[in-house]
């Protein structure tokens, strides 16, 4: 099982080494000593603290949807031609890019400040791991 350092686990959560470690004072997270003596979470640990902290931005479409991948978000840019446009969306710390017709940025009223919910659903979704680069 991997373990995170405290640096890792606040650059993942996108929070200060300090706020780990009140986390970790509080008992809101389970950590121990390595054999270097550095403070280190195992990684089922912190998958279960992740998914108990998940927490997703109400959806405003109120519409059902079968696709669950759903990122509520901020619309930061839009680059648009005669017939295709790149919207680019900030959603929590995650950036969602998507090319759509200039026509529907048009009717939807896209421009950067508008909130939106990016839609994903696919068949195929790569999962990769950090590795080294050649």
């Amino acid at each position: 099982m991997p373990q995170y350092r405290i640096s890792e686990v606040a650059e993942l959560f996108g929070v200060s080494d300090d706020t780990v470690r009140r986390w970790v004072d509080a008992d809101h997270l389970r950590a121990q000593r390595d054999l270097s003596g550095r403070l280190v979470v195992d990684g089922s640990v912190l998958a279960g603290f992740a998914r108990s902290q998940a927490r997703s931005t109400p959806d405003p479409s109120g519409i059902g949807c079968s696709a669950r991948n759903r990122f509520v978000g901020l619309v930061t840019e839009v680059l648009s031609d005669e017939v295709m446009s790149q919207v680019e969306l900030q959603c929590g710390r995650q950036r969602v890019v998507s090319l759509m017709s200039t026509e529907a940025v048009r009717e939807l009223g896209l421009e950067p400040g508008v909130q939106a919910v990016a839609v994903v659903k696919s068949t195929t979704v790569v999962v990769e791991t950090p590795g080294e680069r050649e």
